[in-house]
């Protein structure tokens, strides 16, 4: 069964690896249900779209595109196997710890019900920080993290609802360019090569889409 394994939000800790004073990445499980709705613009809105989570870096992270994140148990499970350390649900600063859901094969702008009214749509992988490279306290984990390619997925709010741990997720629709968040994510920062063919998917964020046409000139 695919569903929501726990929901997880932030407990603020200090930040040493940036300027920005505290971080919202350490997430922690809650047992209760989580209202989920679009935030907003990055800078200027809500910042993250579960009520009750925060977000202190917010020229990196949150908004609509990237309003709620999602990492599944089993890539967890693929890590601990190769860093001998157990691995809690929230560790990675994900809003949702995910069970029998292919995360990373999710294909980008395709629609996932969560519960009874909540409805997501993945709109890119996770690019690893100083931050998460701290907290990990593990040598060079930006680029392990990166050549894994196990990202786990930002979404958008397509339709608010509650959530909490044990709801189903279900696929409705799947568009039918195929691309993946894992596929994105290696054009993105390792494979250049495939970069012209992210420039025109439905359902890429806006912002994203501008800085890969930014750099694909300097990828010739």
């Amino acid at each position: 069964m695919s569903r929501i394994l726990s929901v997880n939000l932030a407990v603020p800790q200090p930040n040493p690896a940036k300027g920005v004073g505290f971080t919202g990445a350490d997430k922690r499980p809650v047992d209760r249900l989580v209202h989920v709705r679009a935030p907003g613009p990055k800078t200027t809105g809500l910042h993250s779209g579960l009520v009750g989570d925060q977000i202190f870096d917010v020229e990196n992270h949150g908004g609509d595109d990237q309003a709620v994140y999602a990492y599944a148990r089993e890539d967890y499970d693929w890590w601990q196997a190769r860093l001998n350390r157990p691995l809690a649900d929230g560790l990675f600063g994900e809003n949702l710890t995910t069970e029998g859901v292919d995360v990373n094969g999710a294909v980008i702008g395709e629609r996932w019900r969560v519960g009874p009214r909540l409805v997501l749509q993945p709109t890119f992988g996770r690019i690893p920080c100083v931050t998460f490279q701290h907290r990990m306290g593990e040598p060079r984990w930006v680029k392990t993290f990166t050549r894994a390619n196990r990202p786990g997925a930002y979404l958008r709010v397509l339709e608010p609802g509650d959530i909490c741990a044990g709801d189903p997720v279900t696929v409705e629709e799947r568009p039918a360019h195929g691309v993946t968040i894992a596929r994105a994510f290696q054009a993105y920062l390792t494979a250049p090569r495939l970069l012209p063919g992210l420039l025109a998917l439905d359902g890429l964020p806006d912002g994203l889409r501008a800085t890969l046409a930014e750099r694909l000139p300097r990828r010739r």
